[in-house]
Formats: structure tokens, sequence, C-alpha cells
């Protein structure tokens, strides 16, 4: 599936029409909506209520699953996969106060840098 990429510093409409920004904080506003919430009637507030350790689990077997997936090289199952571990990352994420613009603004901040330079950035100095 060739799909065109956006800057993450831009809002700019995916090829599907629709801006990736918006979707993603519209997610962060349900994920936060259901912390709290009664863990009976809310997959996301039984992982907020279990607590962070059920939460890193969590990401950690859907970035297995996306490994597997991308080794059976089927593309829709690698974005299934993908979109299931963005949702329990953002899970982790607000878990710790953060949301999908933090992750934007990093991944701004890298734009530009090759891959080598914001390696050796890294090991130079600790995140902000």
């Amino acid at each position: 599936m060739n799909r065109p990429t956006t800057s993450p510093s831009t809002a700019a409409l995916d090829g599907a029409g629709f801006d990736s920004a918006d979707v993603l904080a519209r997610v962060a506003e349900v994920i936060a909506s259901r912390r709290g919430g009664d863990p009976e009637r809310s997959y996301v507030a039984r992982l907020f209520h279990k607590g962070t350790d059920t939460i890193l689990k969590k990401v950690g077997e859907e970035a297995t699953e996306v490994v597997l997936a991308a080794k059976d090289g089927d593309p829709a199952k690698i974005v299934y996969e993908v979109a299931d571990l963005w949702f329990h990352s953002m899970v982790a994420l607000a878990q710790f106060g953060l949301g999908p613009a933090d992750v934007v603004a990093e991944l701004a901040r890298r734009e530009g840098l090759s891959g080598l330079q914001e390696f050796a950035q890294r090991s130079t100095r600790p995140p902000a």
C-alpha cells in the first residue's frame, strides 16, 4: 500500500482524506474520558484500573504482534496491528500525563536530522 507520508510537524491531510493529527487527538480525548470510568463497562477504564504494569504488558504484546504481522508480510494485518500498538501506546502516554502531541513534538524536533546524528545527540544529553 503506497500512501503518502506526512510531516509530523504539519497537520496535512493524508492520502485517505483525513487529518491524522485530528484523529490522534480525538482518540486521545476518548482515552482521557475513560480514565476513572467503570472497568466493567470500558476496556480503557479497565486498563487504567489495573495500572501501569498491565498497560505496559499490553504495549509489549501489541509490539510483538506487529513484528509477527510484518514477518507474515500482509500489509492489511500490519496496519491493523500497528493501529493496536498505537492505541495502547496512547493509553500508556495518558497514564503518564502525556499525549500524541508530545510525541509529534519530539518527532518534529528530530525532523531533518540524520538517524546517526540524532543517535549521537542522545548519548551526549538526556531528553528535555
